[in-house]
């Protein structure tokens, strides 16, 4: 007699576990148990809901970010155009280790000096001078458009210009 008054106790003790999870009023056995399957396929709509949801928003991330990549990603570029005082220079390209030191090196090897310039690393290596040939009052060799551009590509891409030729990276 006692084993099944303490069967009877645990039943009603999950039932009323069942009734406070699934926020059930009723006192029937079978409609707690509906209410209970109720509760459950609403929870599992919940769940789809937000599993598409998170997919949605992750996909929207992922668009958002190779957006974010596509204008962060600058072209290597190099822009020289004669100007009254000199040559007018701008280079654009991603930062990197000694870029401008690089570059201030490339204008040295051509025997150009700089007159006036700015520099921005954010968020990427952006410089804008103003050069003029050191020796454009003695010799008549002047520096070109062409062959700085060249130079500047060269120092922007980590390629040397000693000694014989030049080296691939």
């Amino acid at each position: 007699m006692g084993c099944r008054m303490q069967r009877r106790l645990a039943l009603r003790r999950k039932l009323h576990i069942l009734r406070m999870t699934t926020h059930s009023q009723s006192v029937k056995q079978s409609s707690a148990f509906m209410g209970a399957f109720i509760y459950l396929h609403q929870l599992k709509l919940k769940l789809e809901a937000m599993k598409t949801e998170l997919s949605e928003l992750a996909e929207i991330r992922r668009e958002y970010l190779n957006r974010i990549n596509k204008l962060q990603l600058p072209k290597r570029e190099v822009k020289v155009e004669k100007g009254e005082k000199g040559f007018q220079v701008k280079v654009t390209c991603e930062k990197g280790k000694d870029k401008l030191v690089s570059v201030l090196e490339a204008f040295e090897e051509m025997g150009l000096s700089v007159l006036h310039g700015k520099v921005s690393c954010t968020p990427n290596f952006v410089m804008e001078a103003i050069v003029d040939d050191v020796g454009s009052g003695q010799g008549n060799e002047t520096a070109d458009v062409e062959k700085i551009t060249q130079a500047l590509v060269r120092a922007i891409h980590g390629l040397k210009t000693e000694g014989k030729g030049t080296r691939d990276a």
